[in-house]
């Protein structure tokens, strides 16, 4: 029996039979050719062969694992079709006389080494992605195959690394578990491994003659075990069966309410990327939503998406949840979430850079379209607005006024608008220590733990090599959280957390203690948090 370690992506447990995925050949060779415009037509065939195939990666993966999650096949495409990605591949063509298959594999190794020389993690990933699709391209373009995985029985997949396609195309119903060698627990192989609830472990050492091996895979403590003891084997499935005995109670606390045992109500909230995600919310009873990620709704979108199709996603969310409080964040774009049509520059440090309200209130007019579909959208149901990456209290005024302007023209028009409420998240440590005077500003609070955990302990969350240092239980970011409850208190409104630690079950008394009154978590996870606030005094 030998025990390896790595790091928790997906928890869980998995007892089988390894499959190792054995690296793939990605040599291409060099061939010298005389007609270059035949091989550029080569190329722009392949080109939209490949988008094609994206677009069905897309459609299966909204299938599997949510709308949100198949955007990084959005990504993909648009890589594809990356005028600098693009030109490069052409000029290659034209300047060498090289087939396509070469130029491809030279412009994804020089694109891939700019993407991971760079100090930004997210930056660093996409590195991986740019191999992902250059290998798509240089499979069709070679007419290999480009199709799912099978698998005979049940297996525990073992590789080198898996990219978000070979994930996604997997057979669901063959997959025990994911180990992999590289790879990070906020990548996005990783991201999807939780979201179809497989059980994964990344960075493991793992030797090379694993394949037909029987293996345990914990995704509570980070091993594998291979040719595992009949004891060890006992216990993991004695550990299975508690797991889907624990899933199986939690159904117990559907329709109940989220209550302390001395009687304090905690509002438990969901957090959605899109309205097909509301329907999974309701399904887990959530009640309400307190994160609508309405940037997804540009991502979608090849221009800016007007008015009235916001509003019809804004309205449609509130329609199903009928007059349960939908809470919706104003476009949070910039960072890692990079779209080509607004024309952002590519910055050193795009976490700290042009993002949010920044874009907002220096793109006003793109601001006041989404402002105006939220306000109209309040009409239908119970709407609430929040603005994200607040560091200064000119920002939330300047936000007021623009509403209080749109407000005025609605009034004059006489198109109808309802009540709303008008949040901030507070992420930053400036919006921590000045929460006292934006409290009187607003209606609600909610605070982003994941960008304030690492603007507090300045650690990238999605850098792998620093995964030791970044501590989300850290005390100064704690002590944060417990600081914009108390100003909230003060000035009598209500603060939520929409974060990561939200769903953390070790803070949830801490946080009830420090008097955060609403808790925003993936709907996954809205059983186990109501179970533990109704067994707590």
């Amino acid at each position: 029996m030998d025990i390896y370690t790595g790091s928790v992506a997906s928890k869980g447990i998995a007892i089988g039979t390894i499959k190792e995925l054995a690296k793939k050949d990605n040599s291409v060779r060099r061939v010298s050719i005389t007609d270059v415009e035949l091989e550029k037509e080569r190329f722009f065939k392949a080109q939209v062969k490949t988008m094609e195939q994206l677009d069905g990666l897309y459609e299966l993966a909204k299938k599997e694992v949510g709308e949100e999650n198949a955007l990084i096949f959005d990504t993909h495409k648009m890589m594809v079709e990356d005028e600098d990605y693009t030109d490069s591949i052409i000029n290659i063509i034209e300047t060498q006389k090289v087939n396509a298959e070469y130029a491809v594999a030279v412009t994804s190794d020089n694109f891939a080494l700019t993407f991971s020389s760079m100090d930004d993690a997210y930056m660093k990933e996409r590195a991986a992605d740019i191999r992902d699709i250059s290998d798509r391209l240089i499979n069709v373009l070679s007419n290999k195959d480009n199709s799912a995985l099978t698998f005979e029985t049940p297996c525990i997949i073992v590789a080198d690394d898996l990219t978000p396609s070979e994930t996604i195309q997997m057979d669901k119903t063959k997959i025990l578990g994911f180990v992999t060698r590289k790879g990070s627990v906020n990548s996005h192989t990783a991201i999807l491994s939780r979201t179809m609830a497989v059980p994964a472990i990344v960075c493991v050492p793992v030797p090379s003659d694993v394949d037909g091996k029987n293996a345990i895979v914990s995704g509570f403590d980070g091993s594998l075990i291979l040719n595992p003891t009949e004891e060890k084997v006992a216990l993991a499935k004695k550990r299975l069966e508690l797991e889907k005995r624990h899933k199986e109670l939690l159904l117990q606390y559907k329709g109940k309410e989220t209550k302390t045992k001395s009687g304090k109500k905690i509002n438990l909230y969901a957090n959605v990327g899109s309205v097909g995600d509301v329907g999974l919310a309701l399904q887990n009873d959530a009640e309400g939503i307190g994160l609508f990620r309405s940037e997804f709704l540009y991502l979608e979108q090849n221009d800016y998406p007007n008015e009235e199709l916001q509003l019809k996603t804004y309205k449609q969310a509130a329609e199903m949840m009928a007059g349960k409080k939908v809470i919706i964040r104003t476009m949070d774009i910039g960072a890692d979430k990079q779209i080509d049509y607004f024309n952002l520059d590519l910055e050193e440090n795009p976490a700290l850079g042009y993002r949010a309200v920044r874009i907002c209130l220096t793109e006003e007019e793109i601001f006041r379209t989404q402002l105006k579909a939220l306000i109209r959208a309040s009409y239908f149901g119970k709407i609430s607005i929040m603005v994200p990456m607040i560091t200064s209290v000119w920002e939330v005024e300047r936000v007021k006024e623009i509403m209080k302007e749109i407000e005025v023209e609605f009034t004059s028009k006489k198109i109808p608008f309802g009540k709303y409420e008008f949040g901030i998240m507070i992420e930053t440590p400036a919006a921590v220590i000045i929460a006292d005077q934006l409290a009187p500003l607003v209606d609600f609070f909610s605070i982003g733990t994941n960008d304030l955990t690492q603007y507090t302990i300045a650690i990238d969350r999605q850098n792998q090599k620093l995964e030791k240092f970044y501590d989300p239980h850290h005390p100064a970011v704690l002590k944060m959280i417990q600081m914009v409850a108390q100003a909230g208190k003060a000035h009598g409104i209500w603060t939520g957390i929409c974060g990561e630690l939200a769903s953390d079950q070790e803070l949830t008394k801490t946080f009830i203690d420090y008097g955060i009154e609403e808790l925003s978590v993936s709907p996954a996870a809205i059983f186990a948090i109501r179970k533990l606030i109704r067994e707590l005094d």
